[in-house]
């Protein structure tokens, strides 16, 4: 069984984050292993608060995870600043020489109800030392605004999730020049909370498993139209509620 490390935010919810990248990779048939990298005190309505887990216990779990478990892909969510930035890249880079296995970043910058997630400091850190290290980088339309052409030397899944009309397109960009486009019909529902978790843990977990990036992301993409569909008429809370990956 292949493994998949999610170094990612906790959601009390449990509809995004460490909770949701867990349920997407096991619905791959992968085992998922985690480093917590922030608390957070959230529901369907909205982040209430968040508290940083100290850079030194986020290193210590991502060496406990690579020197035991030797995982197939990385993915990595919410940093929520630049002292977690560093021991991510710290930890990640030494290994990552000696074990090139692919790494996919969803650069969670702030919740869909406005609250801050990432400290302004991390942010030209992780551009410079972070993005060398990954595979894809998954940002949505604000995130992709707000880092520029700081993506345009990497490989990036453009989300287009936040753009209006009926049709939704990802446009996948590949450090050549190369653009592949996927589009699915947008899913009326209040549920929609944990997309871009759930889309990141299942490219990463596609990629384990030996997809190539394109298939890798095409296969994604369909198994979150399909969470979405899933969820369209779930009750869970009174806000955004979560997509259910299975």
């Amino acid at each position: 069984m292949e493994v998949v490390l999610t170094i990612a935010g906790s959601d009390s919810s449990a509809g995004a984050g460490i909770q949701q990248d867990l349920k997407t990779i096991t619905a791959h048939g992968c085992y998922g292993a985690t480093v917590i990298t922030s608390i957070t005190s959230q529901n369907t309505l909205g982040v209430h608060a968040s508290l940083a887990v100290p850079a030194g216990v986020v290193a210590s779990q991502i060496d406990a995870v690579l020197t035991d478990l030797k995982p197939a892909a990385i993915k990595i969510g919410m940093i929520p600043n630049k002292d977690v930035a560093e021991a991510i890249v710290e930890e990640l880079k030494p290994y990552l020489q000696q074990h090139p296995v692919p790494v996919v970043y969803d650069p969670v910058m702030v919740s869909t109800s406005g609250f801050c997630l990432m400290q302004p400091d991390a942010i030209k850190y992780i551009t410079t030392h972070l993005f060398p290290l990954c595979t894809l980088i998954t940002p949505n339309l604000p995130e992709a605004e707000r880092l520029g052409d700081c993506l345009s030397p990497y490989a990036y899944l453009l989300k287009g999730g936040h753009a209006d009309g009926d049709v939704m397109t990802d446009v996948l960009h590949l450090p050549d020049g190369t653009k592949m486009e996927y589009s699915t019909e947008r899913i009326v529902t209040r549920n929609l909370h944990g997309t871009g978790c759930t889309l990141s843990s299942a490219i990463a977990s596609n990629l384990a498993l030996g997809c190539n990036i394109h298939d890798a992301v095409s296969k994604a993409k369909t198994f979150v139209t399909a969470a979405i569909r899933r969820s369209v008429d779930v009750n869970i809370g009174g806000g955004n509620g979560p997509i259910l990956p299975d």
